[in-house]
């Protein structure tokens, strides 16, 4: 096999295909080829850019498998259909966050690798707002597609447990109509949580309560037990706690399903999660955990692994069963 120096390249000049991405979602570029301008000079005066600086970033996003280009002229493949033209999956906003957000802070990123020092969040009304909108947008896609690729069958009782949003459980209440839903989240929460569920008309079947995610015990017999983006924001003492409150709620045999990213142990791994890892420590100083590391907790607290649900372009799911 003979060396080539195209992958190092590749990821190299990574930050290039993201800012082309960034700006060319900033300007509306993917919704004027959607609305039929298909030439860099339609596209160009579409957006009110200038043709040359279009033709790059047409260019750039079709060498990203973005945009199909044919005899010069473009259209948007699937992906960019679906995320990139402003529809209920559009992805615009988050983006704006990667790049004014993650990817500023980036550049202290030479520091976090040297004295292993994680960032902290520090924004002011405009840039807390950015990351909120970004957050959101992106929760929301992760929300749906975990409704679609987790299946909650015959689940009756669910608890949803310190997490950010209500998205999760949701989508799992208009798939089993059989089900209800506890919230038992930090109390600065409540509010969000109980409009959301009073806009998607689920009130009757949730009850929403405060509780410190490290020290609350919920209590009861639920058969599935959510844990939404919460073990990266805890050390390994508070996480272990946080499980072993969550089997002290579970009916023997219940499900437990953990969202988040991992450093697993597979011999390739999974990109997304590796990523995350450096931008959350990077980011605020939250930590991505290996799955070893997580399987310990899991089965000092009464949970035995099962498997992971993967989600398209997202965390996945670590289910596990209380023994």
């Amino acid at each position: 096999m003979t060396a080539d120096p195209t992958r190092i390249l590749d990821v190299a000049t990574g930050y290039m295909a993201s800012k082309q991405l960034f700006n060319a979602a900033r300007i509306g570029l993917f919704r004027a080829v959607a609305d039929g301008g298909h030439t860099p000079a339609e596209v160009a005066a579409a957006t009110g850019r200038s043709e040359r600086q279009v033709r790059i970033l047409l260019d750039g996003c079709a060498a990203s498998g973005l945009l199909e280009r044919r005899h010069g002229r473009y259209e948007l493949t699937d992906d960019a259909a679906e995320y990139l033209t402003g529809g209920e999956n559009d992805l615009g906003a988050f983006l704006n966050f990667l790049e004014l957000g993650s990817f500023e802070a980036f550049g202290h990123y030479r520091h976090t690798v040297d004295a292993d020092e994680g960032g902290t969040l520090d924004f002011d009304e405009a840039g807390w707002a950015m990351f909120m909108a970004g957050v959101m947008q992106y929760n929301g896609l992760h929300a749906r597609a975990f409704g679609e690729a987790f299946d909650a069958t015959g689940k009756r009782s669910i608890l949803d447990f310190g997490g950010f949003t209500a998205g999760w459980s949701i989508e799992l209440l208009k798939r089993n109509p059989e089900a209800t839903v506890r919230f038992v989240y930090p109390a600065e929460s409540s509010e969000i949580l109980t409009a959301a569920v009073a806009e998607a008309g689920l009130a009757d079947r949730v009850t929403v309560e405060a509780g410190d995610t490290v020290t609350a015990v919920p209590g009861g017999e639920h058969d599935l037990v959510l844990a939404v983006h919460v073990i990266h924001r805890f050390t390994d003492a508070e996480n272990r706690q946080i499980l072993q409150h969550l089997r002290q709620s579970a009916s023997d045999g219940a499900t437990l399903a953990v969202f988040d990213f991992f450093l697993d142990s597979l011999p390739q791994q999974r990109a997304l999660d590796a990523r995350h890892a450096a931008e959350y420590f990077n980011f605020d100083g939250t930590e991505v955990w290996p799955e070893e590391t997580v399987k310990s907790w899991l089965a000092d607290a009464g949970w035995a692994f099962e498997r992971y649900v993967d989600v398209p372009g997202s965390p996945r799911v670590l289910v596990a069963t209380a023994v």
